[in-house]
């Protein structure tokens, strides 16, 4: 009885080092969880920036405004109309 009893406490110690200690145990699993976390977040803000750059692509299908709105601020656009002004600072001597 107390050899089975022995074999059984040096079975259970085995099996709590592989546990705590060992490949695939409760630290592999924390960092996997972290891990995990890590990469859901990551996934939310690349999500957010595409569906920005879908409304984006959709605003420049479908209205002639975003792309005239584009152009004025990205590309200096002035239409035939308009009359274009600049104001220059002077420096202060």
């Amino acid at each position: 009885m107390r050899l089975l009893t022995l074999l059984l406490l040096i079975l259970f110690g085995a099996l709590q080092y592989r546990l705590w200690f060992g490949q695939l145990g409760v630290p592999d699993y924390l960092r996997q969880l972290e891990e995990i976390a890590s990469q859901r977040a990551s996934n939310q803000e690349l999500a957010k920036r595409n569906r920005m750059l879908l409304a984006d692509v959709t605003d420049l299908q479908q209205g002639f405004e975003a792309i005239e709105e584009r152009a004025r601020h990205e590309l200096g656009l002035i239409g035939e109309d308009e009359v274009f002004f600049r104001i220059i600072q002077q420096d202060p001597e």
